[in-house]
């Protein structure tokens, strides 16, 4: 078992978020901090806040998304959808007894963070998103209402406000290999990734780090090809921001519904993606007024997937932003390559909302 938790102290919890299974580790008593994380991710992925966290004051709660970890793992895509995630915080606070929550999120749990602050302010102390922008969830609500101060749709290649995004990740893929577009299909990618789950997570966890390259697919053509193919190999572990226990956990935790349902929330979380973006069509003109951080690694190949006006663009959408943080030096996975940097924000941060 990895050393980097006080383990006795953790509380394993099991949530109902309407008939489906949802697991969370708690440590701590206080205010609410709800940490959702992405793909690949686990609520091992907030390993290096809990602790800080919790000796703050707060009740840190981490969970295991559905479709990951030791959380149930339904099949249907439509049961990824953005409305589903958002009832599963919403659950999260009802099993807690509470009525609202700081929510973190990171990747995916970013969309899902900023959908409650647009969908459920009510229930939002304050949120944290990382890593993805407002509005540029890249698979979800397709940048609808993204407008620059004249009054301009920006549109990306990949998300467009007038087009569902499974037609603008194809066309995408009409000139070289795009992993949303592949990850579309049924099947193809639980074949491949699955019974090398092990391999693909250390590549992909390296790719998306600071020192990696995640952006090479333009290389490679879109037909016959894999994510493999494009992932480049990954140094051996262990890494200065990842142990060999560390991985052989997460590693475990993907597998323990076996090969083929290993990545199931994260393949179909860009599956539903058109799904998401109808849902979303409601939400498109919203602002976000609650008190918002918003962090990311400087290197991180999603926020330069995106491109360069994207935190202007933003900051023109959230009234309620209050700090924008770029931590040097790391990637995607800012939490854990640069636990410090984050956690010393994050902290400054959360006791600026205690203080009100």
């Amino acid at each position: 078992m990895p050393e980097s938790l006080p383990w006795s102290r953790l509380e394993d919890h099991w949530i109902d978020s309407d008939g489906l299974r949802l697991h969370a580790v708690a440590l701590g008593e206080g205010p609410l901090v709800v940490f959702c994380h992405g793909f690949p991710g686990l609520w091992y992925s907030w390993r290096h806040q809990l602790p800080m966290v919790a000796q703050l004051g707060f009740r840190a709660v981490a969970i295991d998304q559905r479709g990951y970890g030791q959380s149930d793992r339904p099949v249907e895509v439509a049961d990824y959808d953005s409305a589903r995630h958002c009832g599963d915080l919403l659950a999260v606070l009802r099993h807690f007894g509470e009525d609202r929550a700081i929510f973190v999120g990171h990747d995916f749990g970013t969309a899902q963070v900023w959908n409650m602050a647009v969908r459920h302010p009510e229930a939002c102390v304050a949120i944290v998103p990382t890593s993805c922008p407002y509005d540029f969830d890249l698979a979800g609500r397709g940048c609808a209402g993204s407008q620059t101060a004249a009054g301009d749709i920006t549109q990306r290649p990949f998300a467009r406000p007038d087009l569902a995004p499974s037609a603008c990740f194809a066309a995408l893929a009409e000139h070289h290999f795009f992993h949303m577009h592949y990850f579309q299909s049924l099947g193809p990618a639980e074949a491949e990734l699955g019974p090398r789950a092990r391999e693909f997570l250390q590549r992909l966890y390296w790719a998306l780090s600071g020192k990696g390259n995640l952006l090479g697919w333009d290389r490679y053509p879109a037909a016959g090809t894999g994510y493999l193919d494009v992932l480049a190999p990954a140094p051996p572990l262990p890494w200065s921001w990842m142990s060999d226990a560390d991985f052989d956990y997460l590693a475990r935790q993907y597998l323990l519904a076996g090969e083929e349902l290993a990545f199931i929330g994260g393949l179909n979380s860009y599956r539903v993606a058109d799904r998401n973006w109808q849902i979303g069509l409601h939400w498109a003109d919203a602002r976000v007024e609650v008190p918002t951080l918003f962090v990311a690694g400087a290197e991180d190949a999603v926020l330069k997937m995106i491109g360069d006006d994207a935190l202007a663009l933003m900051a023109l959408r959230v009234p309620g932003l209050i700090q924008i943080e770029l931590i040097a030096g790391a990637g995607h996975f800012m939490q854990m390559e640069q636990p410090q940097a984050f956690n010393r924000v994050l902290a400054e941060f959360l006791q600026r909302c205690r203080e009100g």
